[in-house]
């Protein structure tokens, strides 16, 4: 494989569960952090992607951002808008960027919550760390199985002399009596 390049079925858009993601709660910058809250809290969702008027992302905020940089610092959230806020130097995968690749980076840059993004730059679908580990997860389950077969396929040796010694053994006792 050449690298950089995905196996099928490795980009996050092959992925059968990527079609069914229910789609990113997006506000624009100009709003108030009450409205996002509200409308955070109707979907239970923790995070609101902030989008430009063609869908494209201009930053993310999370809980976090509301409990560190509102609430902390006792702001008003019907005074306080998004814009304020939002963290705007996310990453932003791309629906052809590898799953394994982006898994490793969100756990070696401690983030949890990434937006994928068209050909065009347009918002598409919201990962997190969970849908990653969905995702890879049938391919842990695989590569286990295989090692297990290759762990008791490599001690077969072992497990067949151990059988002919017991069966030596038996036969040996069973003729002496």
């Amino acid at each position: 494989m050449i690298a950089g390049q995905a196996r099928k079925g490795s980009r996050i858009v092959d992925r059968p569960e990527f079609s069914t993601k229910f789609s990113p709660l997006t506000s624009r910058g100009d709003r108030s952090v009450a409205e996002a809250v509200a409308r955070m809290k109707e979907r239970n969702y923790g995070c609101i992607v902030i989008t430009d008027e063609a869908n494209r992302v201009e930053g993310i905020v999370t809980e976090r951002d509301i409990m560190f940089k509102l609430v902390a610092q006792n702001g008003d959230p019907t005074k306080v808008l998004l814009s304020e806020i939002m963290t705007r130097e996310l990453r932003v995968a791309k629906e052809t960027d590898n799953v394994i690749d982006w898994l490793r980076i969100m756990s070696n840059e401690r983030f949890r919550r990434l937006p994928v993004v068209d050909a065009e730059g347009r918002l598409q679908a919201l990962l997190t760390q969970g849908d990653f580990v969905s995702y890879t997860w049938p391919d842990l389950l695989y590569q286990a199985s295989g090692l297990a077969k290759a762990t008791i396929f490599g001690q077969l040796q072992y497990i067949v002399i151990s059988f002919v010694a017991a069966l030596v053994a038996v036969v040996a006792l069973l003729s002496w009596g």
